[in-house]
């Protein structure tokens, strides 16, 4: 079965490659399923920025959302995280699988501007699935906005 985000890369004209594993319980193990770094796990986090608008924030699995970055790139004084619920229903993918690719709407992107210049793996719309590609072109797909906004996690796994 193809889940609404390979259908999307596909439509897209980005060359990726499908990874399929079992159930993982950390960054780390996603890591280790998908044969890459914890850094070349791509974290696809929705944050909101107000009633019914969210962005999608492209985050480095070795790092985290840096809150007074990502502020200052978008503008504004307040940003939140939704719940899973709220989450699924801004995008149509249950967290844990969510990715700008095929989302039920196409809200902005944001990308770290560490992820340029690597093959990256993110979520492909359904647990155990990824989709590897160029971070590139995949920010050329989004139409992303490239910019500093991240700080190193603690732990990243």
């Amino acid at each position: 079965m193809t889940s609404q985000a390979i259908t999307a890369a596909q439509s897209a004209g980005l060359a990726h490659r499908v990874i399929r594993y079992g159930p993982v319980r950390s960054l780390a193990e996603a890591a280790q399923a998908r044969g890459v770094e914890p850094a070349d796990v791509v974290k696809t986090m929705v944050v909101r920025r107000g009633p019914d608008d969210y962005v999608f924030v492209l985050v480095p699995g070795d790092r985290n959302i840096s809150w007074p970055k990502l502020r200052a790139v978008l503008g504004v004084s307040r940003l939140s995280m939704p719940d899973a619920a709220t989450a699924q229903a801004a995008t149509g993918y249950a967290r844990g699988t969510i990715t700008p690719l095929g989302s039920s709407t196409a809200w902005p992107v944001i990308a770290d501007e560490r992820i340029k210049g690597r093959e990256v793996t993110l979520g492909a719309g359904e647990h155990g699935v990824a989709i590897a590609v160029s971070a590139d072109d995949l920010i050329g797909a989004v139409g992303a906005t490239v910019a500093d906004v991240t700080d190193p996690a603690a732990d990243p796994g």
